[in-house]
């Protein structure tokens, strides 16, 4: 598997202190405004193919962390794993009952926080997140939880956003209008392949990348931004925290961030994001 680096412009080891109980608060907040599920369905390919990349074979037991509307939870049941998917937003994880439910798979959903699961060492053989434990505020409590329960010989496979791809960009645009809190550490960080050796390493025998693109197709541009803010929390959220004319010049920014990137040729948006797909091997 080919290794890639992605550079960030925000410094990884921010001076300030931040509050990182307050920080989740604020992205529990988030992720429970609007409804993630309408957006996360449309990604089940990235989740399909971090199984594959995982090699994941039947019977292991695998845990979906921050799991979200369940995709990475749905590839391995498909696959006949024993699956535990775990969310701290309850919504989400109602969500990802009703699609199991509806394909007949057999998954066990628990409400657990990434940074302090509630289960043994060592009781996984396989611990996955796309595009969710990424935005934990303790990035490296975050990663020694998803170690601590990988089994020795296990994989993690994770899927997060580049910090220079469409939804790394984003996020920048967004914290131009609407800051982060003081000493926060960017999500897309785990985006980057020096950022997941100096989580990882410690714990794992190898570490290995590729950079994947996940194309989001819509109908247009104003279909995006219509979705993206009535559902998507983190934009619905900083829509809400501007006044009308902070808001018109939020939305100008995220079209031209589209024109950007959109690649159709045509009235439809198409539009690549670049994501890292990773599998950590542990020791």
């Amino acid at each position: 598997m080919d290794t890639t680096a992605a550079s960030i412009e925000q410094n990884p080891r921010p001076a300030a202190q931040a509050d990182l109980g307050a920080l989740k608060a604020r992205q529990k907040a988030a992720w429970s405004s609007g409804d993630y599920a309408l957006i996360g369905t449309t990604l089940q390919i990235v989740g399909e193919q971090l199984c594959e990349a995982l090699d994941l074979r039947s019977g292991q037991k695998v845990l979906d962390v921050a799991a979200g509307n369940g995709n990475v939870s749905l590839a391995a049941a498909r696959r006949w794993c024993d699956v535990v998917a775990t969310d701290y937003v309850p919504a989400l994880l109602d969500r990802a009952r009703e699609r199991a439910q509806a394909d007949r798979l057999e998954i066990a959903f628990q409400e657990a926080d990434a940074e302090a699961l509630p289960f043994p060492d060592a009781s996984f053989d396989a611990v996955v997140s796309t595009f969710g434990v990424m935005f934990t505020p303790d990035q490296d409590r975050a990663a020694a939880e998803m170690a601590r329960v990988c089994r020795p010989g296990g994989k993690i496979g994770l899927a997060n956003w580049t910090p220079d791809g469409f939804i790394g960009q984003l996020f920048k645009t967004i914290g131009k209008h609407v800051p982060p809190p003081a000493g926060a550490k960017s999500p897309a960080l785990w985006g980057t392949r020096e950022r997941l050796v100096e989580m990882f390493e410690p714990q794992a025998s190898t570490v290995a990348a590729s950079q994947r693109d996940y194309v989001f197709r819509y109908r247009s541009p104003d279909h995006w931004v219509q979705v993206f803010r009535t559902w998507y929390g983190p934009v619905l959220k900083a829509f809400a925290a501007l006044d009308p004319a902070g808001q018109a010049a939020l939305e100008a920014d995220l079209r031209a961030l589209i024109e950007r990137f959109n690649r159709s040729g045509d009235g439809t948006m198409v539009v690549p994001g670049a994501y890292l797909e990773v599998v950590v091997t542990r020791k």
